[in-house]
């Protein structure tokens, strides 16, 4: 696609970086691939220092007055980044929310199965969402759900902390519960 004006549709992001040719400004200020500053020279002088060290003219500055290139090897620049780009990703923790869903009348086993899968979610590092629903008429037991909850919090104190108190919307009571740092 050939580059129109300001016409960027279909190019990718990496591609905006103007280099080479593509630098239409008379006059640059150029920094040598060594960090050392050349000073402003005309584009075409810039590009030819480029060319006969085999390396690309990469403007990196393009809001500075006169913008700043930098004589470099494009192709080991966009790999670097990427390289960067892709540690900073593999750093970052994805927290995730896990929802369990109770009734005011859970019996005890169900409570239990349930209560260990909140355990299994907050030792995997996830911030988990306890939910009690109301049915019908249940919804004038509000202090069974809350008990409910309340139970929770103390079978879990030693692995999480409470991150919202019980707070009660239509017809479900929800709190957060987020792990502890170890």
């Amino acid at each position: 696609m050939a580059f129109r004006g300001n016409d960027r549709r279909g190019q990718k992001k990496q591609d905006l970086v103007r280099r080479n040719e593509r630098i239409r400004i008379p006059k640059v200020r150029v920094v040598d691939e060594d960090g050392e500053q050349l000073g402003v020279l005309d584009t075409r002088d810039a590009l030819d220092r480029a060319k006969e060290k085999g390396l690309d003219l990469v403007e990196v500055a393009p809001n500075a007055d006169p913008p700043v290139c930098k004589i470099m090897d494009y192709g080991k620049f966009k790999y670097q980044q990427q390289k960067k780009l892709q540690e900073a990703t593999k750093k970052q923790t994805v927290i995730k929310i896990k929802e369990v869903k109770f009734r005011p009348k859970t019996d005890e086993h169900d409570y239990q199965t349930k209560l260990n899968k909140i355990l299994q979610f907050l030792d995997d590092g996830d911030r988990c969402k306890v939910t009690v629903f109301f049915r019908g008429r249940e919804i004038v037991h509000k202090d069974r759900g809350l008990k409910m909850l309340e139970r929770v919090v103390t079978d879990t104190v030693d692995v999480a902390k409470v991150e919202s108190r019980p707070m009660s919307e239509g017809r479900t009571m929800t709190m957060m519960l987020a792990p502890v740092k170890k």
